[in-house]
């Protein structure tokens, strides 16, 4: 007969499921309490970031010291309130985990930045007035770079590892809110880290690219970006820069009159054959057409050297998008029959002029008198800090390419954005492109647009990445009498006024094979090559004004389905639309 208890077995059975229930409901509650905390640092963190951007933007180094100071502590709770065993072991909760995982990795990241970047760097700023550097009468004082070499290699180290970090995180994974403020992380960590790794590579090379250690001479070739190349345009003008001890004088300047085709080409890769026949080695203009700037550097200073003798240091080749970022540091600026701002300066460069200066002639000589405007106010009106930050949003771009003849130099600008190489895939991903180079003749690519989406998955049982590139010709029904037979060519190179005709690449990633290629759902014939290790496909397309096509390229094999998968391209007008969009597979 039972007296009513239950057996020891089932007592301990349900005493057990009854203590798991207990400490999960108490981890449960852990958690959240500790998670509300975390989330609160971080809203913290964030605030206090956009208001530290603002105060150094204004040269308050006080108030942003203050502010970092307080982003520190904010930071470093976060991190301590989502680094527990507890909290950790809630990353392997299926669905759930990885929001855990990222609030977590995102709180160790703003930990890091705050105690290994921020502090470094503001500690080095305290001591560094910007406006010491002198640059009034076109001379910058080169010794304060020397104090700040190193507080800016650590805080680009720090930056570089946290970009890395951040990719790694998988927000698709994660609910909606969390994934997109890990992609706004990503934003401002890459462009953190640019711009830190670009002021680093500043400190180190300016000194003796500046002439500290005997006079220097640079090539600054100005690229059209109305007329698309692989690099950002056409090299629509070319000047000479002297610097010695840090001064910086405008020594000669050149018009694209001024060197003719060569008979015999500049010898070129076997990629840029393949991609441009020898154009790019017989006419100046079509030099930056060459993807990798490492190689189109040298090219250019052979150009000049074989057309004015003497030996160049270096070639700077900048776009016209630039200036848009220079003269928010100068304010306006006078050229010819131009006064131009940072709102209208680009479709001045790139559009007006030529209706207002018919002659092609006139047209050089204008563009070198806004070069030679827009580098003395540059060197002689702008704060420095205004400059400072001018240069390395444009850095941060794309916008301004470096290869310098000094081998030691050049090893340092090759392994940064500033030296124009191809990518490198890695640890932190793969890369694909999109190279445009327009072949109208004109100067029609101010009406063009860009879409860009990448996608990543399986296709046919095989990890694949997705290019899609729309190109669209904006302009106007009436373009092919509306504008001047400058800018539409006039059909001189075979195009009818008002149409765009470009060539526009797509490469993939590293070892990656192209295993699908279509131009609006039709395959069509393509042109084939290798850039380095990656396989590049390039279509030629022709567009009336308001036309548009879309490109497609899938590739499989190499670094293909990497789902850190980011996308380098041609620096146009206007940045195009890039997004990443879920795997439909067109194969």
């Amino acid at each position: 007969m039972s007296d009513g208890r239950l057996p020891v077995r089932r007592r301990w059975i349900g005493w057990t499921v009854g203590i798991v229930i207990t400490l999960l409901i108490l981890a449960i509650g852990w958690v959240t309490i500790r998670g509300i905390g975390a989330v609160t640092e971080l809203q913290q963190v964030a605030q206090k970031s956009a208001q530290l951007k603002a105060a150094i933007g204004e040269g308050d180094l006080e108030r942003a010291t203050r502010l970092a100071a307080r982003i520190g502590t904010n930071a470093a709770a976060a991190h301590d309130l989502t680094s527990d065993p507890i909290w950790r072991a809630f990353g392997f909760v299926p669905w759930l985990g990885p929001n855990f995982t990222a609030v977590g990795d995102v709180a160790a990241i703003a930990d890091d930045i705050a105690a290994d970047a921020l502090t470094p760097v503001l500690g080095a700023a305290e001591g560094l007035d910007l406006a010491s550097l002198g640059f009034a009468g076109g001379t910058i004082d080169l010794a304060p770079f020397a104090a700040i070499q190193e507080p800016l290699s650590q805080a680009s180290a720090t930056l570089s590892s946290a970009e890395d970090r951040a990719l790694q995180i998988d927000a698709d994974a994660t609910l909606p809110p969390l994934a997109d403020a890990v992609r706004e992380m990503r934003g401002v960590l890459t462009e953190a880290a640019t711009v830190v790794g670009t002021l680093h590579g500043a400190s180190v090379l300016l000194p003796t690219m500046l002439g500290a250690e005997g006079p220097r001479t640079y090539v600054i070739a100005m690229q059209n970006n109305a007329e698309l190349r692989s690099s950002g345009g056409i090299i629509g003008a070319i000047a000479l820069l002297h610097a010695e001890n840090g001064s910086i004088t405008l020594q000669q300047q050149g018009s694209v009159m001024d060197f003719p085709p060569l008979d015999a080409p500049l010898p070129l890769s076997e990629s840029t054959l393949a991609l441009f026949e020898d154009g790019p080695g017989r006419y100046l203009q079509n030099i930056t057409s060459i993807p990798d700037f490492t190689e189109a550097g040298p090219t250019i200073a052979a150009r000049w050297e074989g057309r004015f003798g003497g030996k160049v240091d270096g070639v700077i080749a900048v776009d016209a998008v630039v200036t848009k970022h220079l003269l928010a540091a100068t304010g306006p600026l006078a050229f010819g029959p131009f006064t131009v701002d940072e709102d209208n300066v680009v479709g001045t460069l790139l559009s007006e002029i030529y209706a207002a200066v018919p002659d092609p002639v006139v047209q050089d000589q204008i563009f070198a008198q806004a070069a030679s405007a827009l580098l003395g106010a540059a060197l002689s009106a702008a704060e420095p800090e205004a400059l400072v930050g001018a240069l390395a949003e444009s850095a941060a771009e794309n916008r301004i390419r470096i290869w310098s003849a000094h081998p030691a130099e050049q090893e340092l600008l090759a392994a940064s954005t500033l030296g124009g190489a191809l990518p490198r895939d890695g640890e932190s991903g793969a890369y694909v492109g999109v190279l445009v180079n327009d072949t109208t003749g004109g100067k029609m690519d101010y009406y063009t647009d860009a879409a860009i989406s990448t996608s990543v998955g399986v296709c046919d049982g095989e990890p694949t990445t997705q290019v899609q590139v729309t190109w669209t010709n904006t302009a106007p029904a009436d373009a092919g009498t509306s504008l001047p037979p400058y800018v539409t060519a006039g059909g001189y190179y075979g195009v009818p006024p008002g149409s765009v005709r470009t060539l526009v690449a797509v490469y993939g990633p590293e070892d990656a094979l192209p295993s699908h290629i279509d131009r609006d759902g039709a395959e069509e014939g393509v042109q084939t090559t290798l850039l380095g290790s990656r396989t590049v496909v390039q279509h030629e397309v022709l567009l009336a004004p308001g036309e548009s096509t879309t490109i497609t390229v899938e590739f499989t094999g190499g670094g293909a389905g990497s789902r850190l998968t980011s996308v380098q391209r041609t620096p146009m007008i206007d940045s195009p639309d890039i997004d990443r969009k879920e795997m439909r597979c067109a194969s």
